[in-house]
């Protein structure tokens, strides 16, 4: 059964009950009776007085808390990859999935933005100002304490830094991980958000990661991807045993390991040639 809220938080969906109905829209209480407005745009005709209703809190222009139905990309204390729509002398705005875009204050920032430009970002609440706000500087609020975790357990990982070793990753929205670029046999780029597999926890509370469990064959089917290509191009393409490995992993999301070893698959059943330049089907 949902739960009220006993009061009203904000950055966070809270489930609070129909207080009235007035001209802006709906106001909403919480258990200790707080209120808040829900402007008409968000109103459903199921919203009765007594119902509840679960909405995200937020504050708008003029600071004060505001409730919607729409869910944002990411809630206080979680992170997300979100595309700069803004600039100024003081900081940078994101997109946050609500009317109201987010700030990302200038001295919380560690690179350079440029509208268009995507970040990962951790959102928080400031405390002076008691509005959301997001922050590249994150890596203080993941937890060194890894608990309940195992080697080969399931985790969801978001990208969020380069290094020549792979990726640095937010684990769960928890922890701190890498996943070294030789794990990686598909398209990776910072912001993107993947399932992984613990591979390995760390003396120092970080967390090795494999996009395939520990001792499993890579999922899927190499040879079906180098086939599914070749189709899409008329069954012949411009590439061989000796192509580039970074082009290969453009093209067909895999190492020239695992390339190489499903092109000679490929050959001893006899359903690709390969000439100088060139793979076609037979």
């Amino acid at each position: 059964m949902t739960k009220l809220n006993e009061k009203i938080e904000l950055g966070v969906m809270n489930t609070l009950r129909v207080n009235r109905l007035t001209e802006p829209g709906i106001y909403l209480e919480a258990l200790d009776e707080e209120v808040v407005l829900l402007p008409n745009a968000y109103i459903r005709s199921d919203m009765e007085i007594g119902s509840l209703v679960d909405v995200f809190i937020y504050t708008d222009s003029e600071d004060r808390l505001v409730a919607t139905t729409l869910k944002p990309y990411a809630m206080k204390n979680e992170y997300a990859c979100l595309e700069v729509v803004d600039t100024t002398r003081f900081g940078a705005f994101v997109d946050i999935g609500l009317p109201k875009d987010l700030l990302v204050p200038i001295n919380r920032q560690t690179s350079t933005y440029n509208v268009g430009a995507r970040k990962v970002l951790r959102v928080i609440e400031d405390e002076k100002t008691q509005r959301l706000i997001a922050t590249e500087k994150f890596t203080q609020f993941l937890s060194k304490d890894i608990v309940g975790l195992e080697k080969n357990d399931e985790v969801m990982i978001l990208l969020f830094s380069k290094t020549p070793l792979g990726y640095k990753v937010i684990v769960n929205n928890l922890y701190e991980g890498m996943i070294f670029h030789t794990e990686i046999f598909e398209n990776a780029n910072i912001g993107d958000l993947k399932k992984a597999y613990i591979k390995n926890i760390r003396d120092d509370s970080k967390l090795d990661l494999s996009l395939q469990k520990i001792g499993q064959k890579k999922s899927g089917d190499n040879s079906e991807k180098i086939l599914e290509v070749l189709n899409k191009n008329n069954g012949k393409i411009n590439f061989t045993y000796k192509s580039e490995a970074e082009d290969i992993m453009k093209v067909f999301a895999m190492s020239k390991k695992a390339f190489k070893a499903a092109l000679t698959q490929l050959i001893s059943k006899e359903k690709i040639k390969i000439e100088d330049n060139y793979i076609q089907v037979k």
